[in-house]
């Protein structure tokens, strides 16, 4: 029977994701702010951090600039530098050089050609135009019905659109996981922190990890309702 607009039964399948997604931000949330109060044996910055594990792998041509916001760190391959949150550029505890042994891991990805982060980079305007087309697309095809041309067609570029935009979040899984795996082993290896502090650092890592594999799930259950939605107009 076809879903109507007034009950849309295959929203049920997107519960488990927005919940583990609710789960993963208050995991995020809890764990950094605990480690943010544990300031680092060191005492080096983020910033500081960041520069060390640089120099030491022979990157001399990535920035380092502190950003507003919070956790709102990244590495920017155009401007070849790498942006921390106030709180992290300026921070000296364990979350501080965490987070900025992180976004080191994708500058060392960025110089060793890291394919799995070269496709993401291909896939970005791909998923921004996805992520912004697809679902007006598909709803408008749905209103147009499986009886006009315009409808069907329109619900399959929607779908088409969201599948690119999942893929991306399927590709940012192994950049994000090896980005951490890099940066752990640049903390361990370098003997600037304790072993008990990498264990802390990893924690936070792990923490920021279940945000990208709760996007990821959401996004794939949601291609899913969508492939059931426009069956369901045949």
């Amino acid at each position: 029977m076809p879903f109507g607009f007034g009950f849309d039964p295959t929203f049920i399948l997107l519960l488990p994701a927005m919940a583990f997604a609710l789960w993963a931000q208050f995991k995020v949330k809890n764990t950094y702010e605990k480690f943010a109060e544990v300031p680092s044996a060191s005492g080096v910055t983020g910033r500081d951090m960041a520069r060390a594990i640089m120099n030491r792998n022979g990157v001399s041509d990535v920035n380092v600039e502190a950003v507003g916001g919070v956790l709102s760190d990244h590495y920017d391959p155009g401007a070849r530098t790498v942006r921390l949150s106030e709180g992290n550029y300026g921070g000296r505890s364990i979350a501080a050089i965490a987070v900025a042994a992180h976004e080191v891991g994708h500058v060392l990805q960025d110089k060793q050609g890291y394919l799995p982060m070269r496709l993401r980079s291909q896939f970005v305007p791909v998923a921004n135009l996805g992520s912004t087309l697809a679902m007006p697309m598909f709803f408008i095809g749905m209103l147009f019905g499986a009886k006009t041309p315009f409808g069907p067609f329109l619900m399959d570029l929607g779908i088409l659109f969201f599948a690119a935009a999942v893929l991306f979040h399927v590709v940012t899984l192994p950049v994000e996981f090896d980005a951490s795996n890099r940066a752990l082993a640049q903390l361990t290896e370098s003997g600037a922190v304790m072993p008990q502090e990498v264990a802390g650092a990893k924690k936070v890592l792990d923490a920021a990890a279940l945000t990208y594999i709760a996007a990821a799930a959401m996004a794939a259950l949601q291609l899913i309702r969508l492939v059931l939605l426009r069956n369901s107009r045949r």
